[in-house]
């Protein structure tokens, strides 16, 4: 659905307040709602839309299943001075990271650096917004988390390792971090489930379907396989993830992470990992984000490809993006229609704004 006429531009503020009014209704505390609501909006104004507002149904199912904890916000089990463990509880992945970024920032100013690992968590969004946050304090921040099994081994038929993400993120004088945010495979499953909410198409090269035939359908996909990014490296570097975030927690590894839309009774249990460190241990922090921003400049105003356009550092896309919904988001009319309807199910009155969307 690419025609104009199935999008429509929402209010932010509108947008924000019905999220907030659906989790609470479900029996979120407003600060976990506040935080979740942020999450999500900051994925859609970054134009990610596949961790946005289009997870807000899902959440909603897997509180009201038992399998999400609304009102928790994890217990720390491990601690020492620059490591430390939380155990989630099931609580929301947005309330327990905005815990981990603060102690993992707090931490690495006082000791040089310091890391979280967190285990029984749940869907965290976008890791780069975790990054950056880091960055913008000033230091070098990485996050990733596992998922899961949804890619084969090179040469495989079953799936073995999940699409993981990882970001990185350092602080640049331009005002804004470099923040560089993949997900091992290909293509991310949430876009894929996107590309099928909204009968599109995949890329080539994304996934096949349970048979291992590659696929351009995006419901076989979701019934098949990923594939990695950069083949045997791609499914590397996802493998890894898998053991830094669920072995340094102590939590699970491959497929002991549950289908994110699987059973709602049933908990997801995925892993995230936290680093922060503090560039002003090794170099003026005005120092290295000047340089930041000289190779971002060199990188920007290099000589493009016939046909190209402009180029851009990590992150840059998702500046921009913000810059230009600074007020109004897109927003696919069918989704728009799903969270009124789950408003609806909830007795959550919708915004005048968004009714007349």
């Amino acid at each position: 659905m690419s025609a104009a006429s199935d999008t429509v531009a929402v209010a932010v503020g509108d947008l924000r307040r019905l999220v907030e009014a659906v989790l609470a209704a479900a029996g979120v505390p407003p600060r976990h709602a506040a935080l979740v609501a942020d999450g999500l909006l900051d994925a859609d104004l970054e134009d990610q839309s596949s961790h946005g507002v289009l997870l807000l149904p899902l959440y909603v199912e897997r509180i009201l299943g038992g399998s999400v904890a609304p009102a928790a916000d994890g217990r720390i089990v491990r601690d020492t001075p620059t490591s430390i463990v939380i155990d989630a509880e099931n609580a929301l992945g947005q309330v327990t990271s905005e815990k981990a970024v603060a102690l993992c920032i707090t931490r690495s100013r006082a000791h040089g650096m310091a890391a979280v690992a967190v285990r029984n968590g749940f869907h965290f969004g976008t890791a780069g917004r975790w990054a950056r946050r880091i960055a913008e304090a000033g230091q070098l921040g990485m996050a990733m988390s596992n998922t899961r099994p949804l890619m084969p081994a090179p040469g495989g038929a079953e799936r073995v390792v999940g699409n993981n993400p990882v970001a990185i993120a350092v602080p640049a004088a331009g005002g804004h971090p470099i923040v560089a945010d993949v997900a091992l495979s290909a293509g991310a499953m949430m876009k894929i489930r996107f590309a099928e909410a909204t009968g599109a198409a995949i890329p080539n090269g994304w996934a096949t379907d349970a048979d291992g035939r590659p696929t351009t359908d995006a419901a076989l996909a979701i019934k098949g396989m990923l594939l990695p990014a950069g083949g045997a490296k791609g499914f590397a570097l996802a493998a890894l993830i898998d053991l830094i975030a669920g072995g340094l927690s102590a939590g699970a590894i491959g497929d002991e992470v549950r289908p994110l839309y699987g059973d709602p009774k049933l908990p997801y249990r995925c892993a995230h990992f936290f680093l922060a460190i503090d560039i002003a241990r090794f170099t003026p922090i005005e120092l290295f984000a000047a340089a930041a921003e000289v190779f971002a400049a060199k990188v920007r105003g290099s000589r493009p490809s016939p046909n190209a356009g402009a180029l851009r550092m990590p992150g840059d896309r998702a500046v921009a993006a913000r810059a230009a919904r600074r007020e109004r988001c897109p927003l696919q009319r069918s989704m728009l229609d799903a969270l009124t309807a789950l408003a609806a199910r909830l007795n959550v009155a919708v915004p005048a704004g968004l009714e007349n969307s």
